[in-house]
């Protein structure tokens, strides 16, 4: 198995923040990089079942993990692998479950736990969407508050698909927060990722996330770089306009109003606002989703309009593609 170079995330005590926190993102963006590549190869082979390939993986990184000759770089990377592809496997699981309306497995919670602490809060979103897609909104809520909480402005997003945002700005707490604390383990403490969901976890995922892993129309799969054909067959999002909008999905099951709107009125702040929108490395997707919550509060051109957005920021390889002709149908027939 071949790994990826060291990336020192802390050159000395005589640079400045901003390079550390910079050094910081550089080691995990190749982290999160190589995990997407290992995804993608296990969504991609056809030895066996995607949960079979994900526990051989799994097996492989802890032998090598307590191989004498691994370095300590190569341990804390192969901890975030198996986390990482913990996070999967778990939710793989349960997706099977609620598509064949299948009790849990008793060692789903081990899975999950098992998990949790690969950043603040991907994996843990992935953990509320799951309860919400089984109907258990109380405890889809409990979760959402806990990374609500720790979800603050010291957190630094992150994207493994490899997205770059241009002339992106660091969150200053963070690039402080690096000075001192420079092991894996407390960064993590620091960083959120974008949520992913493969085709095989789409159960759950809301359903109208599963637009985002059909997202091709007409020739569009043909205008993908080598990059984005490793990833636009599932459904990525970044972290906090996925926290909010899961927070409208939940609120308004329990009919909580007012947590509902509040989650409504901070998501479109995300979307709308510039400094906000340039954090995002999926706006697009954000844009989709803070659509479909226009239409849930009744207001479908407003919803057209920000479908319309998405389309001007991402004209191919876009599921508002589908949400615009499934509008503009019903707004045809209404007339």
């Amino acid at each position: 198995m071949s790994l990826p170079q060291e990336v020192r995330p802390y050159p000395g005590d005589d640079v400045n923040a901003d390079i550390c926190g910079r050094s910081a993102q550089g080691m995990f963006e190749v982290y999160l990089t190589y995990e997407k590549d290992v995804c993608h190869r296990l969504c991609n082979s056809e030895e066996a079942d995607l949960y079979t390939r994900l526990n051989n993986e799994i097996n492989a990184l802890e032998r090598l993990e307590i191989n004498a000759s691994t370095t300590q770089f190569e341990k804390s990377y192969t901890q975030f692998i198996v986390k990482s592809l913990m996070s999967v496997k778990a939710s793989v699981t349960s997706s099977s479950c609620i598509q064949f309306s299948q009790p849990l497995p008793q060692n789903i919670w081990q899975m999950y736990g098992e998990s949790l602490n690969t950043d603040v809060a991907s994996s843990k979103l992935k953990l509320a969407s799951m309860h919400y897609c089984q109907g258990e909104l109380r405890r889809a809520a409990s979760v959402l508050h806990e990374v609500e909480f720790d979800l603050d402005d010291s957190v630094q997003p992150m994207c493994g698909c490899g997205r770059k945002i241009k002339n992106k700005k660091l969150s200053k707490r963070f690039c402080e927060f690096t000075v001192q604390n420079y092991s894996h383990e407390q960064l993590t403490k620091k960083l959120t990722f974008c949520v992913r969901f493969l085709r095989e976890e789409k159960f759950c995922a809301p359903r109208f996330l599963w637009c985002e892993m059909y997202r091709v129309v007409g020739d569009a799969v043909n205008h993908r770089d080598h990059i984005e054909r490793e990833w636009m067959d599932w459904a990525v999002v970044d972290a906090r306009p996925f926290l909010l909008y899961l927070q409208y999905l939940t609120y308004r099951g329990l009919g909580v109003r007012h947590r509902k709107l509040e989650a409504y009125h901070r998501l479109a702040d995300i979307v709308t606002s510039i400094d906000k929108r340039r954090q995002l490395y999926h706006l697009e997707t954000a844009l989709n989703l803070y659509g479909h919550c226009c239409e849930l509060e009744g207001n479908v051109y407003r919803a057209l309009q920000v479908y319309n957005a998405s389309l001007r920021v991402q004209p191919r390889n876009n599921a508002a593609n589908w949400h615009k002709q499934r509008l503009e149908l019903f707004m045809n027939n209404y007339n």
